[in-house]
């Protein structure tokens, strides 16, 4: 599955995109989904809970995949 997700502002940090597309259902929840390693960002795992997503940033979630615009 593919989707796009459009930034407002700068950034979004990686906890906030996952509550804000309804991967994580809480704040609990999305630290648990970025702990597991299966966010890869750029073809990269990306750890860090409050990485700071751009615009151009391609995040994938085991089927997901998501494009920041």
């Amino acid at each position: 599955m593919k989707e796009v997700f459009e930034i407002e502002g700068e950034y979004i940090e990686l906890l906030g995109l996952l509550k804000a597309l309804g991967i994580a259902e809480t704040g609990g929840h999305a630290k648990h989904i970025v702990d597991s390693g299966v966010v890869i960002r750029n073809g990269m795992v990306e750890i860090r809970r409050r990485a700071k997503l751009i615009k151009g940033d391609e995040i994938r979630i085991e089927d997901v995949m998501i494009s920041l615009t």
